[in-house]
């Protein structure tokens, strides 16, 4: 695993725990309006297996128990991002693209790549919310990322890769603060507690190209191709 990804999970979740621990972290006061909220975004991602998803809902469970007025992600909208092509912004519609070019570029691409090997273990925390950490266990996503980002940029096709962020972590988020924290002590404890727990190894055999809200709600999502890695 990259050791320095790990030192970029410990960064977040120290620079988060101060702000968590004073009951006032960032709000997303978006997540009860959906209506309001017309961003929208075009994304290339992955979905953990069910035992990696039961896992995390376990977790998650926990930290309900003690902050129940967060948002959770349901099972369905848990992801991993591999790129986000388009991201979110208020307005933007499928009719503003032609998707079947973004599908068949990706479709070739992807042709001769296999799985994708992640680890999950351990949460980290910014103030907006909390994550489970995801470890590549090779170069592959790094390897197929660059891949994609020098593809679209010679594509013509509109986009805007790394414009908010250079991603480099295979993270998925879990929950969102809308409302102050009820127990901060507690939270921040279980956050100390399980920086480091084992959750399990994994392969991405399948990656999304989909049209999608801020949050990857699967009521929002239009799934547009699916492409299978093949080993």
């Amino acid at each position: 695993m990259n050791p320095d990804l790990g030192a970029h999970y410990a960064a977040m979740r120290q620079a988060a725990l101060p702000r968590l621990a004073l009951g006032h972290p960032e709000l997303d006061t978006l997540l009860d309006h959906p209506a309001a909220d017309t961003r929208r975004g075009l994304t290339l991602l992955a979905r953990p297996p069910q035992p990696l998803v039961a896992a995390l809902a376990a977790r998650m469970a926990e930290l309900a128990a003690l902050e129940p007025a967060q948002y959770y992600y349901p099972p369905s909208d848990i992801h991993l991002t591999i790129l986000s092509i388009i991201s979110c912004y208020p307005g933007f519609q499928l009719a503003d693209i032609e998707p079947a070019a973004y599908a068949r570029l990706v479709a070739e691409l992807l042709r001769h790549v296999p799985p994708l090997r992640i680890r999950f273990a351990g949460f980290t925390a910014s103030a907006a919310g909390i994550m489970v950490q995801g470890f590549p266990l090779d170069e592959g996503l790094g390897e197929l990322r660059q891949q994609l980002r020098v593809a679209f940029q010679a594509s013509g096709l509109p986009q805007s890769i790394d414009q908010r962020y250079r991603i480099q972590t295979a993270h998925a988020t879990l929950v969102r603060f809308r409302a102050p924290l009820r127990h901060p002590a507690r939270l921040v404890a279980w956050l100390r507690r399980h920086a480091q727990v084992p959750i399990g190894d994994f392969e991405l055999g399948t990656i999304e190209l989909v049209f999608n809200d801020w949050y990857q709600r699967a009521a929002h999502t239009v799934l547009l191709q699916r492409n299978a890695l093949v080993a």
